[in-house]
């Protein structure tokens, strides 16, 4: 199962964005295999999508291209879900409640973000700096899944997958945000570098970045750079792309399942195991059944 979420609101995606999933099944860091969700204009709380999947060299072209998989299909903005199947795949768009569970008054007593700069050395003082409040119990987000046979993958043994969201400004598609493995883009990224980071291709990643990386694990877990590499390496999050392996378990970092607390293990891999467990619990509002993430939360004003 693939899940690609955007817009904290969980409200109507942008109608003239590209929201896709790109998969890399052979180990060059290049797209093989890519799902591209693209929105109708919102009208009268209604909104419908489309599905493009392209493979080979057509995976690797910005726009949404490939064969139509999903056509005007109705976005589900409540409890009630639309599946859509087309061939072995089936297919949702719509708000859903966030899985993602942190600590965010902790994040802010750890990190002094201010100035644009990103995380630098951690506050710990010997006092545990987490609250034990969840800041996303009533969050939602709005949820693109795909599930889809193993087999669909083509793993040669493993993929590697990332997204990515272009915008269309002035006739052209602006890449706007990506991501790979979580949380490393917003703590590794500053103010000044994030466009230029969200706009780039992974395959580019450890020439660019590795610099940037390592001076910032020099700050927060006193990593000399031969550490730091050998810590990137082993957690494989240069390039940015979410690896996984299908003949291993799931769980972060081979995948990513709802119950990973993965700001806990950021945060231990940023301090080189310094900085202590939030202590947080999963949410428990998952379903057994497609799309899987929980019901929207109602509105609150």
């Amino acid at each position: 199962m693939l899940i690609l979420n955007a817009n904290p609101n969980a409200d109507a995606l942008h109608p003239d964005a590209i929201y896709r999933l790109n998969l890399d099944n052979d180990g060059d860091c290049l797209a093989n295999m890519a799902i591209s969700y693209v929105f109708s204009p919102p009208q009268d709380g209604r909104q419908t999508f489309s599905v493009f999947m392209a493979t080979g060299e057509e995976a690797r072209s910005a726009e949404a291209v490939g064969q139509q998989v999903v056509t005007d299909a109705e976005v589900s903005f409540g409890t009630m879900a639309n599946r859509v199947t087309a061939g072995a795949y089936t297919f949702f768009a719509g708000s859903r409640s966030d899985a993602f569970f942190f600590d965010f008054d902790g994040i802010k007593n750890l990190f002094d973000t201010t100035g644009g700069r990103n995380f630098t050395a951690p506050h710990l003082g010997g006092k545990s700096p987490w609250t034990g409040v969840d800041s996303n119990t009533e969050a939602n987000v709005f949820s693109m899944v795909v599930e889809l046979p193993t087999s669909e993958l083509r793993a040669q043994p493993e993929i590697r997958i990332w997204g990515r969201c272009s915008l269309r400004k002035d006739g052209r598609l602006v890449h706007a945000d990506r991501a790979g493995h979580p949380s490393v883009s917003s703590f590794f990224n500053t103010d000044d570098t994030k466009e230029e980071y969200n706009a780039s291709e992974p395959v580019n990643d450890r020439d660019r970045w590795t610099d940037q990386f390592v001076h910032l694990m020099g700050h927060t877990g006193n990593y000399t750079r031969e550490e730091a590499i050998a810590a990137i390496d082993a957690d494989r999050i240069l390039p940015d792309m979410l690896v996984f392996d299908p003949a291993k378990p799931a769980q972060y970092p081979n995948g990513r399942v709802f119950t990973d607390d993965v700001i806990n293990y950021r945060l231990s891999f940023l301090s080189a195991g310094d900085i202590p467990p939030t202590g947080l619990e999963p949410h428990t509002d998952l379903l057994h059944e497609f799309p899987y993430l929980g019901n929207p939360h109602p509105e609150t004003n």
